[in-house]
Parts: C-alpha cells; sequence; structure tokens
C-alpha cells in the first residue's frame, strides 16, 4: 500500500473543462484578458542607486493583462536609455521622469508622481 493511494494525489490530473489527462488535452489555452490603460494608474518615482545612479520606476501596473516588456521597450526607445524589468517593476536608467510620464500619458496610463 502506497502512502497516497486512493486519494487525489494519486490519481493523474485531469483537464477542468473536458475532463482528459493534461496529458491528451486538446482545449485551447484560456485568453488571458487585457486590461485597458486608461483603468490603470502607473506610479512614477526616481530613486538613487550604487555609486549615485539614478532610475526612474514605474510601480503599479500588474503583469497579467499588461505586456509589460513591449511597455518596457516603448518607454527605453522613447528617453534613450536602457531599463530592466524586475519585479513587476520597469526601471528605466537615468532621470527621466518626464519623458516616462509623457510617453505613458500618450498610451494611455494615468500617471501619479
Amino acid at each position: 500500500m502506497r502512502l497516497f493511494e486512493g486519494t487525489e494525489f494519486d490519481r493523474p490530473p485531469t483537464c477542468e473543462r473536458c475532463g482528459e489527462l493534461e496529458e491528451v488535452c486538446q482545449c485551447p489555452p484560456e485568453p488571458v484578458a487585457k486590461l485597458e490603460p486608461g483603468k490603470q494608474t502607473a506610479r512614477l518615482a526616481v530613486e538613487k542607486r550604487k555609486k549615485g545612479k539614478t532610475v526612474t520606476v514605474v510601480r503599479g501596473l500588474p503583469a497579467e493583462g499588461n505586456d509589460l516588456p513591449g511597455l518596457l521597450t516603448k518607454l527605453k526607445s522613447a528617453c534613450g536609455a536602457g531599463g530592466t524589468l524586475k519585479d513587476d517593476e520597469l526601471e528605466i536608467q537615468g532621470n527621466n521622469l518626464d519623458r516616462v510620464r509623457d510617453e505613458l500619458k500618450k498610451i494611455g496610463f494615468r500617471t501619479k508622481g
């Protein structure tokens, strides 16, 4: 007798929609609902990092429903600077607060900061 014999952990996982095994299931993936930019508020801040470097940080935009890597690319192009995506926060190198704010408003986001 096995430890989990006869329990839900002993049975192979099945699809919630069709009931088939997950390995065999042919259901298409569920689409992720895209959030409208006008209903979201981006919080902007300028922070100092090590060795006196400044970074413009965009917070408050959820990863689900947004294309954060695509948005980061647009912001980096508008600022002419590098940047990264860390923990659902967009970081743009340098003090580019005004440029980032203008670009986000052009896309349709509300901004604070």
